[in-house]
Order: C-alpha cells, then structure tokens, then sequence
C-alpha cells in the first residue's frame, strides 16, 4: 500500500494508544511521519521503530497548546521533509468526575488540550499549508462524546462538541485554500486512555474492579465489542489520503454503531 507516498503527516498524541496506531498505519502507507508527542520519550521510542521498519519519522516534543511549540514543530517537519500535507489533531485527555464536583481546574485543564489545542493546530498547520500554496488536509479526532453528553466525562464532552464545531468552522474557513478540514469520532477504543478512566473510576468506588466499566460502556455497541486502535487507522489512511479529496466539514462516526446520526 502507498495511498501516502510523498505525503507529510504529523499526529499529536502519536507516542501511545490511538495516535500510535495512525501514525503506523500512515507509516504503512509510504507517508512520512512526525510523532509528535508531550511525552518526548514514547513518541522517540516510536519514531524510533518505524525507523527500523525502513519507514521516515522523527519525534518531536510538543504541548499542543503551546502555540510556539506548535510552530517549533512544523519548522522541524518542514526542515527535515520539506514540507506539511496532512495535520492530525489527536491528542487529547479525560480527568472524569461528577458532573457537580467539576471545577475550574479540571474544565480549564481538558478544554485547553483538547479544544483550544486542536485550534492552535488547526491555526499553524493551516498557515504552513496556505504557505506552500498546494492546499492539504486537517484531521481532528473527535468523540461519540461530542455528540452526547456523560455525567461523569461533562467537560471531555464539551470539549470534544468543541472539536466537531472547530471542524466545521475551519473546513469553511480554508476552503479557499484548498484545505479540507474533517474529524472522524471514536467510541470505545482500547487504549491507555480508557486504562486511566477505568482506575479512575476504581478510585472513586464508582466500579469494583478491572474490566467493568469498558464492559458496561461497551454494552450498547451495535457490533458487539469495543474498538482497537487499528480498527481506526484505515478511517485515518483515507481522511489522509487523496480518497477524501472532496470531503471537508464531516465527523465520521466510528463508534461500532453507539450513536447514529
């Protein structure tokens, strides 16, 4: 496969879970990969190991909130493979609790990487694209949380509800530029996300043991089980490649069928 030939494609988040399973897809399909990644150790580790596998990629250290470590990451893309084709906005994190103990600390925290850093995102990979004149693809992972509400996840929700608004705001904005702005929305994916909500859960005494609470969660998926990341990473290989050519301001739903829309 090498629907990504000569493509360049940072993923944040890229060093674990579903970040890591694009990345090695996009690897996969000939692209040139940017793992970037707050964790500057796991995102060298991966980049790392597609290296070996005969694959391009380098690492890079990045709070995507930090819009100047945005920018220090798309100069290093560019440096190293000359330019920008496809940003994926992906990394993101939940700090659940009851929706009357959620203060300003815990919304302010997961609005500001997952919504105000898929804008910083959105923002520089943009300015880089319109730069190179030859237009390009934005991608934004979402969330079933972004279509519906949860008690006990109210801010992931809104900031995921954030990013399918941020969607569909920089697909019209960019248009023009001949920059196609999508997201695609996962379910239940077993990830070391999903890891840290179940202990969280554990914690507060709201389930007793491990398994539990993806088990219950996973109950009202239509095909039956909850997601691996590599049932993701074609969705992701399509919205990169020149296949989604004519598709801007969508969320694909990628759920196994727990919200219809």
């Amino acid at each position: 496969m090498a629907r990504l030939q000569d493509r360049v494609v940072i993923v944040t988040g890229g060093a674990q879970g579903l970040g890591e399973g694009i990345a090695r897809r996009l690897s996969e399909e000939a692209a040139s990969v940017v793992i970037a990644d707050i964790n500057g150790a796991k995102a060298k580790s991966v980049a790392d190991s597609l290296i070996q596998e005969g694959q391009q990629a380098i690492a890079v250290t990045l709070d995507v909130a930090e819009r100047q470590q945005m920018r220090d990451a798309i100069q290093t893309t560019v440096e190293r493979f000359g330019r920008l084709d496809v940003m994926f906005n992906n990394a993101g994190f939940n700090r659940p609790l009851p929706f009357m103990e959620v203060d300003e600390d815990n919304f302010n925290s997961i609005m500001r990487v997952n919504a105000y850093g898929v804008l910083v995102g959105t923002q520089e990979a943009a300015r880089q694209m319109i730069a190179q004149g030859s237009g390009g693809k934005i991608i934004n992972t979402a969330s079933i949380a972004g279509r519906q509400g949860y008690a006990d996840f109210a801010p992931y929700c809104a900031s995921k509800a954030s990013v399918i608004s941020l969607t569909q705001a920089g697909a019209r904005e960019f248009a023009k530029n001949r920059i196609t702005v999508n997201a695609f929305a996962p379910g239940v994916v077993l990830t070391p996300l999903w890891d840290g909500l179940e202990q969280d859960m554990i914690d507060r005494g709201v389930i007793k043991q491990k398994g539990e609470f993806i088990e219950s969660f996973s109950s009202s998926i239509l095909l039956g089980f909850p997601s691996k990341p590599v049932d993701l990473a074609g969705i992701a290989a399509f919205l990169a490649s020149a296949d989604s050519d004519y598709i801007t301001g969508q969320v694909i739903m990628a759920d196994g069928g727990m919200v219809l829309v």
